[in-house]
């Protein structure tokens, strides 16, 4: 099977032409708290990074913007808190299952940590029970997660089970960490808001969530819709009904403000992602705003 790390860096290369991996780069590491004073190295200037962190001396040599990067004083453990069950074999915006939306994420972002000499570490699980992954920082870790993630995740598997996710992340978790929630667009209900209060007096939390695909085609081209948790058909009729498509827009709109809403309300840094195409965009603005906030 082919590496599911070199898939990831695959498209993190598509974007670094728009210098996105860079960008990454910058947000990622202007996010993580606890500088020191060690002289590492130099490396020119990209968007994310602190201005503060410009050499002018090596900058005026160079005829370039030039960054001083200092050595970390301790290293930071990201916990990605994966919600692996069946939901996650459904299929995302662009028509390919969540699983592979939810490995370039996680992916993603464990590149980066492994490029900064982060840890990682996993959570994942559905109704049937949760398992962890201890905290690892090697490419060899993180294909194993990705693989796990891929292989957990399965039309036949156990129901999802967020609230039993975060309900473990909460009771077992002492450390202080950076978790990243990766789930899909069920809605939060109560248990999942008081676990994400209790979450985030514990611990830094992103939370990112993976779009379904339109459960009516916008289009009807004789392809079928099925719920895999029910496993019922969207009737062939509607596919193509301008005012069923006209409903499903609005209450998708209206449930994605009140989801923002309240995990902006809850200081949750959040980002949807809907394809393959979008995602690293999607973590770039994420990282941004998150970078921005911890600055101020």
């Amino acid at each position: 099977m082919p590496s599911l790390i070199t898939r990831v860096k695959s498209k993190l290369f598509i974007h670094s032409s728009k210098k996105s991996t860079h960008a990454l780069d910058g947000a990622y590491a202007s996010l993580m708290r606890g500088r020191s004073h060690d002289f590492e190295d130099l490396r020119e200037y990209q968007q994310g990074d602190e201005v503060r962190d410009i050499d002018w001396r090596a900058t005026a040599r160079k005829n370039v913007p030039m960054i001083k990067r200092m050595r970390a004083d301790r290293m930071h453990t990201i916990l990605f808190v994966v919600d692996a069950g069946r939901g996650l074999s459904a299929l995302a915006a662009d028509d390919r299952p969540k699983r592979e939306l939810a490995v370039l994420a996680v992916g993603a972002l464990g590149v980066l940590a492994l490029r900064h000499d982060d840890d990682f570490s996993m959570v994942w699980g559905d109704a049937g029970g949760v398992k962890r992954l201890p905290p690892r920082r090697s490419e060899g870790a993180l294909e194993h997660a990705l693989r796990t993630i891929d292989a957990a995740s399965l039309p036949e598997g156990a129901a999802s089970d967020r609230e039993r996710l975060l309900d473990f992340v909460a009771r077992t978790i002492a450390r202080r960490m950076i978790v990243v929630i990766v789930t899909d667009e069920a809605p939060i209900a109560g248990d999942t808001e008081r676990l994400l209060r209790r979450l985030r007096t514990q611990h830094d939390v992103l939370w990112l969530t993976l779009r379904d695909a339109d459960p009516v085609l916008r289009v009807s081209d004789g392809s079928a819709r099925r719920d895999v948790d029910t496993g019922w058909v969207v009737p062939g009729f509607l596919h193509g009904d301008q005012e069923v498509l006209g409903e499903i827009d609005e209450r998708h709109a209206a449930d994605t403000a009140r989801r923002d809403a309240l995990l902006t309300a809850l200081e949750v840094d959040h980002a949807e992602l809907a394809t393959q195409d979008d995602a690293v965009p999607a973590l770039l603005r994420l990282l941004g705003r998150r970078a921005a906030r911890v600055r101020t």
